[in-house]
């Protein structure tokens, strides 16, 4: 049995009760019965304010939506954004109201999604601040040994790649806190509430729990696993799938001709998936209601599955065979293009790069990266 750190909560009662307490959570915030982490803290501790990152406390936001404060129906307690138009981070005020700050939010293991940042964010301004730091861990959904693709460089940090993470980093949480705060050298007073049972060879599905979706991008356990590789359309003219049932596992745009495409990607045998053409019309984001063509890459075998590659070999296929391919400008006037933020690296964007050779430079970043982790691990 996988117990995650808000099942073991009592283990940190002496350092909560008589306390204000700050929770940073999301719907992933839910004990093994499936009680929310916001509803517990309620009834044990003093529950003094509630923090949103992307999607919301509840999740009903989407992608990219500005939250506001707000308080929360069930509760009460006052929920303070941490993913305002003009800064992501604790303000003087919030910090103010509170004694120590907890987060408890299920991580997909990418470094793209924003939740860790939120988390580090929160870090440093706690150490800044002089609050003690709660992490109530959870297991990486993709393993905690299998590490894949290149370190962010300097210059091109953003809200998603904001530490020199590998594409998928194989960490928990906690000790992504644990790393940053020591390599850094904030110094903060961080509590990481460890999970049991877990052992880091051991993926979500084989855990038995209910794969509970962290956002409304990741409906399953399967997209998780393929967004490390796929995010990467999102920085392009091609749909990722949102405003589909398969986000992420669909991959398309109305200049594809989605039965070439699979022939082409299925010719490349890449391990643990099958392409299969597709036809689908999204009903938001990129291409919104308009027909599109493309591929459903599909897993056969979860534990043969490298994203990164497939996901860079995906991308490149596309971009030889279909000219209309292109990469989207930045969102901002003299900013990087989301590509590059996303890639930490502006590698994907020369024309004469070699995908192969890519991926051999970003498997030797890994090992590099795999060395350097291993000094955090709690497990």
């Amino acid at each position: 049995m996988i117990a995650s750190g808000i099942d073991r909560i009592s283990s940190i009662d002496l350092l909560l009760k008589g306390r204000r307490v700050g929770l940073i959570t999301s719907p992933t915030g839910l004990s093994a019965d499936f009680r929310p982490t916001v509803d517990i803290l309620h009834e044990r501790y003093r529950l003094a304010a509630l923090f949103s990152p992307e999607h919301g406390v509840r999740g009903d936001l989407d992608a990219g939506a500005l939250v506001d404060s707000y308080t929360d129906a069930a509760t009460g307690v006052p929920v303070y954004s941490l993913y305002r138009k003009d800064s992501k981070r604790l303000t003087a005020d919030m910090l103010e109201a509170v004694d120590v700050v907890v987060y408890d939010i299920q991580d997909i293991g990418a470094r793209y999604y924003t939740f860790i940042y939120t988390m580090l964010y929160a870090l440093e301004d706690c150490a800044r601040a002089g609050k003690p730091f709660v992490v109530l861990d959870r297991i990486n959904p993709l393993d905690g040994v299998t590490v894949e693709g290149n370190v962010l460089k300097d210059g091109y940090t953003s809200f998603v790649g904001n530490y020199p993470l590998a594409i998928r980093y194989a960490l928990t949480a906690g000790e992504v806190a644990t790393m940053a705060n020591e390599e850094s050298g904030w110094g903060a007073e961080l509590h990481v509430v460890r999970c049991s049972g877990w052992e880091r060879t051991l993926r979500y599905s084989a855990t038995g729990r209910v794969w509970v979706p962290p956002s409304m991008g990741i409906p399953r356990l399967d997209t998780a696993l393929l967004y490390p590789g796929t995010c990467l359309f999102e920085g392009t003219n091609l749909s990722e799938g949102r405003g589909t049932t398969a986000p992420f596992e669909i991959i398309g745009a109305p200049f594809v001709d989605g039965e070439r495409l699979a022939r082409a990607m299925n010719g490349h045998r890449l391990p643990g998936v099958f392409f299969r053409p597709v036809s689908f019309k999204p009903s938001t984001s990129k291409h919104a209601g308009t027909f599109c063509k493309g591929v459903q890459v599909h897993v056969l075998d979860e534990a043969a599955v490298r994203p990164v590659a497939l996901g860079l070999t995906l991308l490149f296929t596309i971009r030889e065979l279909f000219a209309p391919f292109a990469f989207l400008p930045p969102v901002r006037e003299g900013g990087r293009p989301f590509i590059d933020l996303l890639c930490g690296d502006a590698i994907l964007r020369d024309e004469n790069a070699d995908p192969r050779s890519i991926i051999e430079t970003w498997e030797a970043e890994s090992e590099q990266f795999a060395q350097r982790k291993s000094a955090y691990h709690l497990y």
